[in-house]
């Protein structure tokens, strides 16, 4: 499995995103995803799906080392001792020991960020996490995390695909040597009707996902794709054997701000 690599922490290319998957649904589909080859898992405590994550990598036979596990911490919960407690609970509810990646979700102004990467720092060192990150973060706010942390962050997990250009926020985690890490890495079901994605794709036999997929992944980022359909995570995982031409890169680099075609 290739990997993107962030400050000592060695993210899966492609991983699994479990937004909007609830209950058995959610369950079913880590574990077939892993059985599939995922060890990439990514979860947030306002997904409400900690526990069904935890179900589907246990299900899945697969052993819990050989997974990447993101969660992220809420807003709400940015204050120290609430960081530290909802960490816990996040575990309690995973049935593990320590997550591989925490990250803040989102920036919360209302409460110093030195504060809150403070515990977060706290939570690492107390082992309760292998690696720690942020998420939503522009450049300004990645510039005062990493001046502030304690202990080093391992990625920007950020909206990123070819109708959302983030070249900047790219180039400043490459300049701290984070990872960047894409969610809606297909816009949500709006590649696959793209035009230029769907006519390079022919050219390699491959879906417009899979094309944008992979221009993502030869970007050095790591996209966590979210799907309940059987048929796509496998799709998804298919992308490692065909290489984009520097003009292909280019053509869906130039697509960035002009929305469905």
């Amino acid at each position: 499995m290739n990997v993107v690599a962030g400050n000592g922490a060695e993210i899966p290319a492609i991983g699994l995103g479990t937004w909007e998957l609830r209950g058995r649904t959610c369950a079913r589909i880590v574990e077939q995803a892993l059985r599939l080859g995922y060890r990439h898992i990514d979860t947030a405590q306002i997904y409400d799906n900690e526990r069904e994550v935890g179900e589907g990598l246990r299900a899945s036979g697969v052993k819990r080392d050989e997974v990447f596990v993101t969660t992220k911490v809420w807003t709400t919960h940015f204050r120290p001792n609430d960081l530290e407690r909802s960490a816990k609970e996040s575990l309690v509810k995973l049935r593990m020991t320590e997550v591989d990646l925490l990250l803040l979700h989102w920036p919360n102004p209302q409460v110093p960020l030195a504060e809150t990467l403070g515990a977060l720092a706290k939570v690492k060192r107390a082992g309760l996490a292998r690696h720690i990150g942020v998420s939503n973060f522009n450049v300004a706010l990645v510039e005062e995390a990493v001046a502030a942390c304690p202990e080093p962050l391992a990625c920007d997990q950020v909206e990123y695909h070819p109708y959302r250009e983030q070249a900047d926020v790219i180039e400043a985690c490459a300049r701290h040597g984070l990872a960047f890490v894409a969610y809606s890495p297909i816009a949500k079901g709006r590649i696959k009707g793209d035009r230029v994605l769907a006519r390079i794709g022919d050219r390699y036999r491959k879906t417009a996902a899979q094309v944008c997929l992979r221009w993502l992944v030869q970007q050095n980022v790591s996209a966590i794709p979210r799907t309940s359909k059987l048929e796509r995570l496998q799709e998804n995982m298919e992308i490692f054997d065909f290489e984009l031409s520097d003009e292909d890169m280019r053509e869906i680099s130039a697509i960035s701000g002009t929305g469905a075609r």
